[in-house]
C-alpha cells in the first residue's frame, strides 16, 4: 500500500472513513501521550518539543498549549508555501497538545532514573507508532510535516536536508529559550525515522489513486 497525495476533499471522498478516522485520532492521542512521557522522563525532548518547552519558560501556558500555539503559527507559514490543510492537519494542531496536557495531569514525574529512562525510551517508541498511525490514515499532513514538504518543494532541496535544517533551527531556538535537551533528543533524532518506517506499511490504509486527482486535490 502506498501513501498518496490527496487534497482535503479527496481525502474524505477516498472512503474507508470508518477505519481511517479512528486510526487518525488514536495516533494523534498517542502522539500527545508520547510527548508527555518524554517530558516526564526529563532526559531530553524531540526537537520541536525543545522549542515548546522553551516557550513555556516565558509564557503563562502549558506544554500542550505551546504545541497548539506553535501548530497554528506554523500553519500561517503554509500560506506563502501554498500548502493545503486537511482534516488530519487541523486535528493534529489541536489533539496532540490536549492529549499531552491530559497525560501530564495524570502522570507524576518519577524520581528513579530507571523510570525516567523507561519513560524516555517508551515515549520515543510510542511516537514512532503514533506517527505511523496518523500518517497511514491518509487524512492530511501535520503542520510541521507540511512545513517541511512545502519548503522542500519551493527550494528544491531534499526532504532530509530540509527536515534537518528545520529541526536544528527549532532546537537552537528552544535551547536559547531554556528548553529541555538531552539524551532523549539524540535518541529521538536517531530512532524516530526507522521506527515510523518500520510500522508505516502495516498501518497505511489503501485508498487507491483517489476519486479526485484534479489540481484541486493536490497539496494535502
Amino acid at each position: 500500500m502506498l501513501l498518496v497525495d490527496l487534497g482535503p476533499i479527496a481525502q474524505l471522498r477516498a472512503g474507508r472513513l470508518g477505519r481511517r478516522l479512528p486510526q487518525l485520532y488514536v495516533g494523534l492521542v498517542a502522539y500527545g501521550v508520547s510527548l508527555a512521557m518524554m517530558y516526564r522522563g526529563d532526559l531530553g525532548l524531540a526537537p520541536w518539543d525543545v522549542l515548546h518547552s522553551g516557550l513555556i519558560q516565558h509564557l503563562p501556558i502549558t506544554i500542550g498549549e505551546a504545541v497548539v500555539l506553535m501548530s497554528f503559527v506554523v500553519l500561517l507559514l503554509w500560506i506563502p508555501l501554498r500548502e493545503t490543510p486537511g482534516l488530519g492537519t487541523i486535528s493534529n494542531a489541536l489533539v496532540v497538545g490536549f492529549s499531552a496536557d491530559l497525560t501530564l495531569a495524570l502522570v507524576d514525574p518519577p524520581d528513579a532514573i530507571v523510570l525516567r529512562v523507561g519513560l524516555m525510551v517508551g515515549g520515543v517508541v510510542l511516537c514512532g507508532l503514533a506517527s505511523a498511525l496518523y500518517i497511514g490514515a491518509q487524512l492530511g499532513r501535520g503542520p510541521r510535516d507540511g512545513l517541511m514538504t512545502g519548503f522542500a518543494r519551493h527550494t528544491g532541496h531534499s526532504l532530509r536536508l530540509v527536515r534537518t535544517a528545520l529541526e536544528v533551527t527549532v532546537v537552537v531556538i528552544g535551547v536559547l529559550l531554556g528548553g529541555t535537551i538531552g539524551l532523549g533528543t539524540v535518541l529521538y533524532a536517531l530512532a524516530i525515522g526507522p521506527l515510523t518506517q518500520l510500522w508505516l506499511p502495516a498501518w497505511t490504509i489503501d485508498v487507491g489513486p483517489g476519486p479526485d486527482r484534479s489540481p484541486d486535490a493536490a497539496g494535502a
